[in-house]
């Protein structure tokens, strides 16, 4: 590992051997100043401040030997990163912290982010601290410790334990938002019953805006839709005193068909059947098109209805949403609303119920948590050490420092 202009350090060259390797030295030689490098090289945070007086830069970098044999894992992300592998399987890493706080990453020749190099350092370097060790001393990191040891034991009534917890920590913040703010929740009750009052009493469907905008179109023009399917139906069926000289299509093609079928040619004749089934078509269409004529009336009075009706529609959706299915999912979203703010004493006596029925839960399961890391303490092994297979030191994926175990040709120690 190479580092400039880190700190102290201006230029320093550290070999690493394979192995446990333990950095030493009086104070101020730069001891904190090669961890921080190592911390940079493994992805974690860069400082302006770290940079070294004088100097526009500071970089570190490292080469990671065997990355090949390290795992699928460290080999995937040198992989997946398109770093270049040398010949003898290392990859050269690189971080670089400008005096403005720009901080670059490199790997394998290619600009990565910081978080590729504290994926592959993660697989390949473990750092310890003098003071790692008090951990220990700590009782929620000796029960993380004996959970692990204990495993599914432990771990299937602790998540009982958990999920009661959160129902039961859940139960008591809402009483007790029901309980501090019964003035304010029943002011947002009182409002949100306004509104559903008000929907309720206008009670519109889904879509019912945009089927009267239809109809509003319709009956306004009236007149002109009249026209157009009025000659339409003349220009299909013809006109409807049977005037000859207004024949229609249908008309046209009942000529057409007789034309043909007095005729020697069989090539002639064989167009006639098509010329039926054309006429059978327009002759569906002139029916359709009498029918829409049939049931297309002026009718003011309805009209001013649809109008009144919009107009009930338009103060909701002025109010509540921007269309009438907007309002319908707002009457919703209030009544489930209400459901929450409820602050009447049958409530909030049901919810304290609640509360005290699962804190007995939670006792019980408890209970059983205890029980099952006293059992698992009880095997313990004495005196066993680290690296024995029944001690959690040797789980090599462990999340705890001081139980971390990496597959690493250097291990620096601080």
């Amino acid at each position: 590992m190479r580092i400039q202009g880190l700190g102290v350090i201006e230029d320093a060259l550290l070999e690493l051997h394979p192995g446990f390797t333990v950095v030493t030295g009086e104070t101020g030689a730069g001891k904190t100043m090669v961890v921080t490098g190592l911390h940079l090289l493994s992805g974690g945070r860069s400082e302006a401040s770290k940079v070294r007086a004088g100097a526009t830069k500071a970089s570190v970098e490292g080469r990671f030997e065997g990355v090949a044999t390290a795992g699928e894992r460290a080999a995937g992300i040198v992989a997946d990163s398109g770093a270049d592998v040398d010949e003898d399987g290392s990859v050269i890493a690189m971080r670089s912290v400008s005096a403005d706080g720009r901080s670059r990453a490199h790997l394998g020749g290619r600009s990565v982010p910081v978080g590729v190099l504290g994926d592959l350092a993660e697989q390949l370097i473990a750092v310890h601290g003098q003071n790692d060790q008090l951990n220990l001393l700590r009782a929620a990191q000796q029960r993380e410790v004996l959970d692990r040891f204990a495993g599914d034991a432990v771990a299937a009534p602790l998540a009982e334990y958990q999920r009661v917890r959160g129902e039961w920590l859940e139960v008591i913040t809402e009483l007790e938002e029901r309980t501090s703010r019964s003035r304010e929740l029943a002011q947002q009750a009182d409002l949100l019953r306004h509104g559903l009052a008000e929907i309720e009493a206008v009670a519109p469907e889904s879509g019912e805006d945009v089927e009267l905008t239809e109809q509003v179109k319709r009956l306004a023009a009236v007149d002109e839709l009249r026209e157009a399917a009025s000659g339409a139906s003349i220009a299909v069926s013809g006109a409807a005193d049977g005037d000859p000289d207004v024949p229609g299509a249908l008309g046209l093609l009942a000529d057409a068909r007789r034309r043909l079928s007095g005729v020697g040619d069989e090539a002639l004749r064989e167009l006639e059947p098509r010329i039926a089934e054309a006429a059978t078509l327009l002759s569906d269409i002139g029916a359709e098109l009498t029918t829409y004529l049939d049931g297309l009336e002026a009718d003011p009075e309805r009209l001013e209805q649809i109008l009144a009706r919009q107009s009930e529609l338009k103060k909701l959706t002025r109010k509540y949403a921007a269309d009438v299915d907007g309002v319908l999912t707002w009457a919703d979203d209030a009544r489930t609303r209400l459901e929450s703010l409820d602050t009447s004493d049958e409530a909030l006596t049901a919810l304290a119920a609640r509360r005290d029925e699962l804190a007995a839960e939670l006792a019980g399961h408890a209970a059983a948590v205890s029980k099952a890391r006293g059992a698992a303490a009880a095997t313990w092994p004495a005196g066993s050490p680290t690296n024995s297979p029944a001690s959690p030191w040797g789980r090599p994926r462990s999340n705890s420092r001081c139980g971390r175990r990496r597959p690493t040709p250097a291990t620096p120690t601080r």
